[in-house]
């Protein structure tokens, strides 16, 4: 599974990959979290706010900082 996360590298952007790496941690899952920080490479996705979480090429959630247990909800359906 590969997990991105897009943004600049904002607080909300740095909680979001915290958030990820705990929900992950909990679930006893595995993966490779990539940060996209390019804007051109962000807007490929249809992402127009920051942060976004992109699980393998999917766009989940953009403009808003997950919460762990809605990151788990997303990785386990």
């Amino acid at each position: 599974m590969i997990i991105k996360i897009l943004g600049g590298g904002c607080p909300n952007c740095k909680k979001l990959h915290e958030n990820t790496e705990e929900a992950l941690k909990e679930l006893h899952m595995e993966a490779t979290i990539e940060e996209v920080k390019d804007i051109d490479q962000i807007i490929d996705y249809g992402v127009m706010k920051t942060p976004a979480l992109v699980v393998d090429e999917k766009v989940k959630s953009s403009g808003r900082v997950l919460s762990t247990a809605e990151i788990k909800q997303l990785l386990v359906s």
